[in-house]
């Protein structure tokens, strides 16, 4: 009798988990700038926003202080055509991108602004901010979304990518979201849109400024690589190198490949935690997910975790001496060999950049 109430139960759970989607939508895209410009990552966050259907009024929520943020709001609301308002927090308290002020930014700006959904970046911005202020407002989030079927119905990867989940949202309002932005490619004619710019407005942080909690953490420092090199997350082309590569000083030769082609490097964990290069240069499921149109991968076995990150490129270059490498498997081209003969011969005879 008990099983029999349990199952009644689960079916009718199971009907009303089939909710109408949201009947009016909004979407608040919380936007990370540097340098008074957007970063492509939450323009790829529009992209989707977009792809939620239906008459959807799309807006920006941007936080900083001074010029760089007025400069960043000015080609925020003139960045892509479905941004309809463009919202700015310019006060210190967002000099850095610290969660707490953030989460609470966010909590406050959903209170007086009713959005449906609420979506970032699945990046250290939009990871740091989201759960913070997920809790705040009392739901739960979907993390990593990589397409979007509905208002209330999203597809993400599980199990380092070897499956796909169908989620489907029956939470209150907002519905959270953080997406992986290779996965929502934004179109270069939206790039840098001019004309029929988004209205700008400021947020009221009068109520902002009496919460203790927004100063439990304070900014220590940024640790950066300064490079000429294209961006990691955003670069045409990928050169890779992973344990077989042996040592930090033979890591110099896929330098070398990627500034001869004009492109952004990158590393595998176990190349990282060997101490080959920095940590943020580490592609896969705990470093950066990239989708380039070319990626080259010298010295890489290809374990689970690594080509979780790397997995929808465009195309697929592995170079390994060893034949069952996994990384095989998913490469459109391979070639069973020594990266220390062909790193060499590749840089004799390809092409300089142009």
């Amino acid at each position: 009798m008990a099983i029999g109430t349990m199952i009644s139960a689960f079916r009718k759970l199971s009907n009303t988990s089939r909710i109408t989607p949201f009947r009016s939508l909004s979407t608040l895209v919380l936007a990370e700038h540097e340098g008074g410009l957007i970063k492509n990552s939450s323009l790829s966050a529009v992209e989707a926003a977009k792809s939620l259907g239906g008459d959807n009024s799309i807006l920006l929520l941007l936080a900083g202080s001074g010029h760089s943020l007025k400069e960043a709001a000015e080609h925020a609301a003139s960045s892509h055509p479905s941004v309809s308002q463009v919202l700015i927090a310019d006060s210190d308290k967002f000099t850095y991108p610290l969660a707490e002020p953030w989460a609470k930014l966010v909590h406050l700006v959903q209170q007086s602004g009713g959005y449906s959904h609420i979506i970032a970046a699945s990046g250290s911005f939009g990871k740091n901010i989201l759960p913070r202020a997920a809790a705040l407002l009392d739901i739960s989030p979907i993390t990593d979304v990589t397409k979007i079927s509905g208002s209330n119905l999203f597809i993400r990867p599980i199990y380092a990518g070897n499956a796909l989940s169908t989620v489907r949202y029956t939470g209150s309002s907002p519905c959270m979201l953080s997406i992986r932005a290779t996965s929502f490619p934004v179109a270069s004619e939206t790039a840098d849109l001019k004309s029929n710019a988004a209205s700008i407005d400021q947020v009221d942080l009068s109520t902002l400024d009496e919460d203790e909690s927004v100063a439990k953490s304070t900014y220590v420092k940024l640790s950066a690589q300064i490079s000429e090199r294209p961006d990691l997350g955003n670069a045409r082309i990928v050169v890779t190198g992973g344990r077989g590569v042996k040592s930090a000083e033979n890591f110099k030769m896929i330098d070398k490949l990627a500034e001869k082609i004009g492109a952004a490097v990158g590393a595998t964990r176990a190349a990282v935690d060997a101490g080959f290069v920095p940590n943020d240069l580490q592609v896969g499921q705990t470093g950066k997910i990239v989708a380039p149109e070319l990626y080259m991968a010298f010295g890489v076995s290809g374990a689970i975790q690594h080509i979780a990150g790397m997995r929808d490129s465009k195309v697929i270059v592995a170079v390994n001496k060893d034949a069952d490498a996994p990384i095989f498997q998913v490469a459109d081209y391979g070639l069973v060999g020594d990266l220390f003969d062909v790193i060499p011969e590749l840089l004799e005879k390809l092409p300089e950049k142009k």
